[in-house]
């Protein structure tokens, strides 16, 4: 009975889900209409949509029932009563290797395809490994966490204390189990920032210097903001964004940290933004460009049955509308950070083949942040800089 209950809440959500609006935003508004529901029957249901989407457009014509319990069976390692009474001869089987498991699929649903779960393999960027990529849509991202320089052990004894198990990448990066209650375990306390192990990696590539002049063009909640201070806090700075509330929780984020010392600005970078930086030159640019996100829908995937091919175009031209608008306030010969959350060589390479081709750039280095080898989100980064002399 409780398994056919968990169903039906299930299939009345999927019902009322509209399929332009993140999870994350709907489900909160759905269990607020739902009182009756406790916290084990949300936790439940959240679980059911997020694993059903994970199967991405596989199996996109059979039953939606039969689709989730295929779902459940491959994203789960851990028996559970709803497997168990649907599907009692792949519970039993729980424990198997991933492979294992879609062999088992494959065999009971022979139109099962791996390449169908996200159906633009060819479009990724040439050196991620599309089978694992594939793969790693079935497994939920662990939750990463920047610690501030000096409260590495004040966090660890805190974790230690709460008796969350916790694992130190290096380069103050530790992992959690997603869905860890940060907010709980640490009260107001301000020793860490919340931030991808890919988005951390892109740091890598800043290397600023004492007294530069920067410019954060697509600063969104500061992430990238931080991690540019903490490598140099003797910098003069500018931060944007095309969204006057996103800079407002920036602003509040970098109080926090202690950082007052830089300018914000409301800019569409899809437009000639000369009125308000005509006198302005840069000793480098972070471009955390706005992109399909295709390498974090393993946290998001709901994205997947949203997405359309022609996005693709569509981003890449937005990607250097924005870029053509930006690079003029660039120094010869200093960097532009480009960034991205895409897996998609349309707005990885391809962007930084058009800054070499179009304006004469150099590619210092590129890397393809491979975040599904460590159950982390998949990112592009790239050190361009104009010619000296331009």
């Amino acid at each position: 009975m409780k398994a056919l209950n968990q169903l039906k809440t299930f299939q009345r959500i999927i019902g009322e889900y509209p399929v332009d609006t993140p999870l994350s935003k709907f489900l909160p508004g759905f269990y607020r209409q739902n009182k009756q529901m406790g916290s084990t029957d949300r936790r439940i249901a959240s679980r059911l949509l997020y694993n059903y989407f994970r199967l991405g457009q596989a199996l996109i014509n059979t039953a939606t029932e039969e689709r989730l319990f295929v779902a459940e069976f491959l994203c789960n390692t851990q028996v559970n009563s709803f497997l168990t009474h649907f599907k009692p001869e792949w519970a039993a089987c729980i424990g198997f290797g991933l492979d294992e498991k879609l062999a088992m699929v494959k065999t009971a649903y022979p139109d099962f395809k791996l390449d169908d779960v996200f159906p633009w393999t060819a479009e990724l960027s040439p050196s991620i490994d599309k089978e694992k990529f594939l793969k790693s849509f079935f497994v939920q991202p662990d939750l990463y966490i920047r610690v501030l320089k000096g409260f590495e052990s004040q966090v660890r004894s805190t974790l230690i204390k709460a008796d969350i198990s916790f694992k130190e990448e290096g380069n103050q990066c530790f992992t959690l189990p997603n869905g860890t209650r940060l907010d709980t375990i640490f009260a107001n306390q301000h020793w860490f920032e919340v931030q991808d192990h890919s988005s951390q990696q892109t740091a890598e590539l800043f290397k600023p210097n004492k007294w530069e002049h920067w410019w954060d063009a697509c600063a969104a909640s500061g992430g990238k903001t931080l991690l540019l201070l903490e490598l140099q806090p003797d910098l003069k700075l500018v931060v944007s964004d095309i969204r006057e509330s996103i800079l407002a929780n920036l602003d509040e984020r970098l109080n926090q940290a202690g950082l007052r010392k830089f300018q914000k600005k409301v800019l569409d970078l899809t437009r000639n933004v000369d009125p308000e930086l005509h006198n302005y030159e840069f000793d480098g640019i972070i471009l955390d460009t706005p992109c399909s996100g295709s390498g974090t829908w393993s946290r998001t995937p709901e994205m997947i049955a949203q997405f359309e091919d022609f996005k693709i175009t569509a981003f890449k031209n937005l990607q250097q509308s924005i870029v053509k608008n930006v690079i003029k306030y660039l120094k010869p010969g200093k960097p532009l950070i480009y960034i991205t959350c895409s897996a998609f060589k349309a707005e990885n390479e391809d962007m930084v083949d058009f800054l070499v081709k179009e304006f004469g750039f150099k590619l210092e280095k590129q890397l393809v942040l491979k975040g599904y080898e460590h159950k982390a989100d998949t990112m592009y980064v790239a050190r361009v800089c104009p010619p000296v002399g331009s």
